[in-house]
């Protein structure tokens, strides 16, 4: 079986890509990448083993995975990212990604290859309580460009679930070390401003609030999961590891540096209740993920130990 991989430059798609020999059904891998985000530095090393093979491609150009006529899957990546920074890049940020999903579900109904969709919990925007998928559609308020366009997305692909197999899965934030890992979310950022000795800034009301957090060795267990279970079932499902409050983050973070600060401060993003989502859906399918993220903050804080 052959699997391509989009935005596999990335944070998640460099650490797959490092690891794909553990998906026993998977013999060649292509990877893609238009390298302009991402750093080329997420290919050095690369495993013989794993069968790789890397194209330099722009996804939101038409006709852009034209050449893959023997794919049988696709995990897709690609996409900007940055929540935060959405806001000033909302038009680019539209046109790109929505392009990007325009041509990734084409490639999929021409071919018939299976597609494993990444959404995010951000979906769900302001909740007071336990939010799950079943949450109607008029409780969905996402708070930045970047959440509404994987809303989207999942609309897209629901308009089209009778040509296509697919699943979406909504991750939480990530957490874990990996060739092309970022540092513009919460686990990452806060480890990167202990380890230079300067103050994790937090949004003043935050500090309780609770977030999903799903770890990269969570996120291989479901891709394996996905291909080696054929499960695809045209649905929704949420991802992650754990629900933590921002203090539980720094207080875990603490348990390895010490001098740890914190300074409040305003962001347009920050500004939402607390909430937890619950994994329940995809534990019912035989899927449990429960990796801790205490362990991917040791990691990282070891990865930058010498700064």
């Amino acid at each position: 079986m052959k699997l391509l991989i989009t935005g596999a430059c990335g944070h998640i798609g460099s650490y797959l890509a490092q690891n794909v020999h553990k998906i026993k059904k998977i013999k060649k891998c292509y990877l893609l990448d238009h390298v302009k985000t991402t750093q080329i530095n997420s290919l050095f090393n690369s495993k013989k083993k794993n069968n790789l093979k890397f194209h330099l491609i722009d996804l939101s150009k038409k006709d852009s995975l034209k050449k893959f006529k023997d794919v049988d899957y696709i995990i897709h990546l690609a996409s900007m990212t940055n929540a935060a920074s959405s806001f000033k890049r909302k038009k680019e940020m539209y046109r790109n990604n929505i392009k990007c999903m325009e041509n990734v579900i084409n490639f999929c109904i021409s071919r018939k290859v299976k597609l494993i969709h990444i959404s995010s919990t951000s979906v769900y925007g302001k909740q007071t309580d336990l939010v799950d998928e079943n949450c109607e559609k008029k409780y969905l308020k996402p708070q930045s460009p970047y959440a509404d366009i994987k809303l989207i997305e999942e609309k897209m692909l629901k308009k089209y679930s009778n040509k296509l197999t697919y699943n979406t899965f909504r991750f939480g934030t990530i957490a874990g070390v990996s060739p092309g890992m970022r540092f513009h979310t919460a686990v990452n950022k806060f480890c990167l401003n202990a380890s230079l000795n300067l103050p994790i800034t937090v949004y003043k009301t935050a500090l309780n609030q609770y977030r999903p957090y799903l770890s990269l060795t969570d996120v291989l267990k479901l891709f394996k999961f996905s291909i080696e279970k054929n499960f695809f079932k045209n649905d929704i499902y949420n991802a992650l590891s754990e629900n933590c409050t921002v203090k539980q983050i720094i207080d875990k973070i603490k348990v390895f540096k010490s001098g740890v600060r914190i300074q409040f401060v305003y962001s347009e993003i920050m500004n939402q209740l607390s909430y937890h989502v619950s994994k329940k859906k995809l534990s019912n399918e035989g899927l449990n993920l429960n990796n801790k993220i205490k362990n991917d903050i040791k990691n990282t804080l070891k990865l930058l130990k010498n700064i």
